[in-house]
């Protein structure tokens, strides 16, 4: 019998998709992004094997889930005020946003900065409250792996001793409840993930990039090539990658897999099914998404159609994401024809 490439692993950004408030599509204000009910939502959805999300340490030691590094709210004299997520203690960032568990309680009203400087309210259609890194642990299916993303602001230098007690913190609440649940870490920081590696051995880290399509002053930031090097030297398991990065560099993967890493992606583009299905074929092992719904549905209709692959590894498993190497492109006519529907503009 014939088998089938490795399944392509969906992982649900932020949950069941990142927030976007000024945008005209309503399936990304759905549900309130990086809470336990958009990990559960996105959990129900057959073929989801991960959810991610991004996690900070408040200032009495916390590990709490939130993307942004500043949190905004208006104050009752319509004052727009912003505080650094870390500065809070645990009980005035859990202040923020709706109080479902203390009917008696009403929350700060939460607010979110946009890129262009915007300040909106942060509605959605099915809210819920700001959670801390251990309710996810107790809430969230037991069946659903964690991709906890290592969150750190781009404009602050850290010292390694600060780095480590933020990673040891983190570390403690992962010992105590995640069990058996599987795990993936990451982060954009490049000396935490080489920390978090040495800390602990027990869970796969991966280094987060943009691959070149942003430049930071810390140049292991800004290529592939660079994140190859850094996995090599620190011992990570794999590449989390911005798909425009890899579209724009393709011979790229050979090295990742060259080297024995595992490579996922992220971005706008994992978003469009051709664009996923094209990852797929070119030796992508996962793919972060917003539409879980829609990208989970597409996958499972083009996994049947896709090219043999090696025996024992087409089940999606952890362990795959950290052993599949090596594999190189074999397309068909069918499968250029998909590779020819994609805008060559997505990737600029």
């Amino acid at each position: 019998m014939m088998m089938g490439r490795p399944a392509l692993v969906v992982i649900g950004h932020r949950g069941k998709g990142m927030n976007a408030l000024a945008s005209p599509d309503e399936r990304l204000r759905e549900v309130k992004e990086n809470t336990v009910r958009s990990f559960n939502d996105a959990a129900s959805v057959s073929g989801v094997a991960y959810v991610e999300f991004d996690v900070q340490v408040t200032k009495d030691g916390c590990p709490i889930i939130f993307h942004d590094n500043f949190i905004f709210t208006q104050e009752q004299d319509g004052e727009i005020t912003g505080k650094r997520v870390t500065d809070l203690r645990l009980d005035e960032f859990l202040s923020y946003g709706p109080q479902i568990k203390d009917q008696g309680k009403v929350g700060r009203p939460l607010l979110r900065k946009l890129k262009d400087g915007r300040i909106l309210r942060w509605d959605v259609r099915c809210d819920d409250v700001l959670c801390t890194l251990q309710e996810a642990f107790e809430d969230v299916d037991t069946r659903v792996g964690f991709n906890v993303e290592l969150k750190f602001d781009d404009d602050l230098v850290y010292q390694e001793g600060e780095l480590t007690g933020i990673l040891q913190s983190i570390l403690k609440v992962v010992s105590e409840h995640a069990r058996d649940r599987p795990i993936i870490f990451s982060s954009f920081q490049p000396d935490a993930a080489r920390l978090m590696r040495k800390l602990q051995d027990g869970y796969p880290v991966y280094f987060l990039t943009n691959g070149g399509t942003q430049i930071y002053a810390d140049a292991r930031r800004n290529s592939l090539e660079e994140a190859v090097r850094l996995c090599v030297a620190c011992g990570l398991q794999g590449i989390v990658s911005e798909a425009r990065a890899v579209f724009r560099h393709p011979a790229a993967i050979v090295m990742v897999k060259e080297a024995g890493l595992s490579l996922l992606t992220y971005g706008q583009l994992n978003n469009v099914p051709e664009a996923v299905y094209m990852q797929h074929l070119m030796g992508v092992d996962g793919v972060i998404v917003d539409l879980v719904q829609e990208i989970t549905e597409a996958v499972s209709e083009f996994a049947a159609a896709v090219a043999p692959a090696e025996p024992g590894l087409e089940d999606g498993s952890v362990g795959m994401l950290e052993t599949v190497a090596k594999r190189t492109p074999n397309f068909s006519q069918r499968e250029i024809s998909f590779l020819l529907r994609l805008i060559p503009e997505l990737v600029q």
